[in-house]
């Protein structure tokens, strides 16, 4: 028997493969670039690699990737862990009678815009979206000043702009004043979206994400993940740490606001990754992501629980009700951990890092996760496709694991050859 994953996140396909034959099955994964996996599949343990098929495949073709499913011997379920296959993934496990979300439901969570404006109708939002027409680069084209003008009417400075079902932080424009909105739309303008653009309030407070799992509308709250975010005017994740230790009441309160989120906007079942702002008045959605949390999230819900969590990802792809959702284990079972992106301070083509031979001697026994090898070329230096590796550390609590990882991760340093120096 066999489960599929249309591709997958970055890390955790060790984990996914491990869990997948832990249920009797064979892991296949289609990928249109195995390139990406390349630090998984050089620390596949034995157990993983004796469970794992890869199919190179186009999967930006829905019909290549539904004949390659249709190959698949004993095919039983479908794992889709990305937002950007969530939409292809549900279609094709529909079309196949496979186990899987509703591809309607799915549809809305890829619609930020949509998810917003349905928050803010059912009383969960304090702030409306609003959709910018495709807009002319040109400041002095009357459409550019509509534009500007509805968006200070309907929601107001300061705001966000962003792309409607963008990942990886692309195509976001914090604005606090008219100039960097007018700056904004004229930059919008010029990019490519895989959705639509829109406006919505910037909500001030740190920003978190509530990491959970459901089961036809049961919804556990895993634990909470920080998020430290790069200064304005770029909107890149620095580093994140887990679990957050917040007091109980207020934990409580998470957990019923992020149950009522989650059913509101139509995710049942499966794991969810909820960004929100803590505001002055509780918490504001930032987006919705229904899948485990990338970068490594999903390591650190393996380690703080004590169980490798991707299980729940096999059960809920075998239709089946995830043992996870009703087990005893807790955040504080296991070691919190801390990790920091790194990322260089140009542009150009990476030839390696100094300090990782350091690493030991820090406390909280630091890893390093690789996510470009030498000779990529860095280009975006403002959104996480900059990141060039991730430095893991362990504590006892989240607060002492950001410190190790800062610490040790403050002694990485890609070096990069800026397109000038060739």
């Amino acid at each position: 028997m066999t489960i599929a994953a249309l591709e997958a996140l970055t890390f955790g396909l060790g984990r996914l493969a491990e869990a997948a034959g832990g249920a009797g099955h064979r892991l296949c994964l289609l990928t249109g670039d195995r390139a990406v996996y390349r630090h998984e599949l050089a620390h596949l343990t034995p157990e993983a690699l004796a469970a794992l098929d890869i199919v190179d495949v186009d999967t930006f073709d829905e019909s290549a990737c539904a004949a390659a499913l249709a190959a698949v011997p004993d095919l039983r379920g479908l794992v889709n862990s990305t937002d950007t296959w969530s939409v292809p993934g549900a279609d094709l496990a529909a079309k196949l009678g496979l186990p899987g979300p509703d591809p309607a439901a799915v549809r809305l969570l890829r619609d930020k815009s949509r998810v917003r404006t349905l928050l803010h109708e059912r009383g969960l939002s304090r702030g409306p979206a609003l959709t910018v027409p495709a807009d002319p680069a040109d400041p002095s084209n009357p459409a550019h000043a509509s534009a500007a003008a509805e968006i200070l009417r309907e929601i107001g400075l300061p705001a966000v702009l962003k792309d409607s079902a963008g990942t990886s932080s692309r195509n976001v424009w914090p604005v606090r004043d008219e100039q960097q909105l007018h700056a904004a739309l004229a930059e919008a303008a010029q990019r490519a979206f895989a959705g639509l653009l829109f406006a919505e309030p910037f909500f001030s407070g740190p920003v978190y994400s509530a990491e959970t799992l459901s089961w036809e509308g049961e919804t556990r709250l895993l634990g909470v993940l920080s998020r430290q975010m790069s200064p304005e005017p770029s909107v890149r994740e620095e580093a994140a740490a887990f679990p957050v230790a917040f007091p109980a009441p207020e934990l409580g309160l998470l957990q019923d606001w992020v149950g009522r989120v989650l059913a509101t906007a139509g995710h049942d079942t499966g794991f969810a990754h909820v960004e929100f702002v803590l505001t002055t008045e509780g918490p504001e959605l930032v987006e919705i992501n229904r899948r485990i949390g990338g970068a490594l999230v999903g390591e650190a819900l393996c380690r703080a629980l004590g169980t490798n969590v991707y299980e729940a990802m096999v059960d809920t792809a075998l239709g089946r009700r995830p043992a996870l959702l009703d087990s005893p284990v807790d955040a504080s079972s296991g070691p919190a951990t801390g990790f920091v992106l790194v990322y260089p301070d140009r542009r150009g083509t990476l030839t390696g890092w100094t300090g990782l031979d350091t690493l030991s001697a820090f406390p909280g026994s630091p890893e390093w996760y690789p996510t470009a090898v030498p000779g990529q070329h860095v280009e975006h230096l403002d959104d996480q496709r900059g990141c060039t590796g991730i430095v893991l550390a362990e504590a006892a609590t989240a607060e002492l694991a950001l410190h190790r990882a800062l610490s040790a991760a403050g002694s990485v340093r890609p070096v990069v050859a800026a397109d000038d120096e060739g």
